[in-house]
């Protein structure tokens, strides 16, 4: 009888450990969930020309202008820096830039934004942005459009522009294949 009592005791207790030890706490979604854009267009077109990895911060009734203060550095996204991956050489803007990944960081300004791509990766917002890694820098005018995004967006064209919008702001970013 005693026998029994312990092998059940242990059987209870080896369930209990393994529930615990193999059971997974999976987080709630992430509030400024990642996203891609890519281009070429088509999901099934796996000879891309760039590819942006980004997360979408919300404006939940705050404004614009309070997430992404004018004349500085902003990782234009949330989470970790935006990462965009071009797959040959480009001309981003008038700049030649070579094939490679590279963070890609704004100042918002009122009339344009200034975009960078800089060569450090895996940073973490912009806090460690070190200009002196910066392999372009363009500015492109800033615009607005009648339509309100909630959730912080890129996307291309299909001439290959990236689009960022946010609220009503709107800022367009050529990119073409050297």
């Amino acid at each position: 009888m005693m026998r029994k009592t312990l092998s059940l005791f242990t059987t209870i207790t080896l369930l209990l450990f393994s529930c615990n030890f193999f059971g997974q706490n999976f987080k709630d979604l992430d509030a400024s969930p990642m996203d891609i854009a890519a281009f070429p267009l088509s999901h099934n077109i796996s000879d891309k020309l760039v590819r942006v990895m980004y997360s979408r911060p919300q404006l939940k009734g705050r404004t614009v202008a309070s997430l992404t203060p004018s004349g500085k550095v902003w990782r234009t996204g949330a989470n970790e820096a935006t990462e965009i991956t071009f797959y040959k050489n480009v001309t981003f803007g008038s700049k030649v830039v070579s094939a490679g990944t590279y963070t890609l960081f704004t100042i918002p300004g009122e009339k344009e934004w200034t975009v960078i791509l800089n060569s450090d990766l895996n940073i973490w917002g912009a806090y460690d942005y070190n200009s002196k890694n910066d392999v372009a820098r363009i500015v492109v005018p800033l615009t607005y459009d009648e339509n309100e995004l909630e959730a912080f967006s890129m996307a291309f064209n299909t001439e290959g522009t990236l689009f960022l919008g946010w609220g009503n702001l709107r800022v367009a970013i050529p990119i073409k294949e050297n």
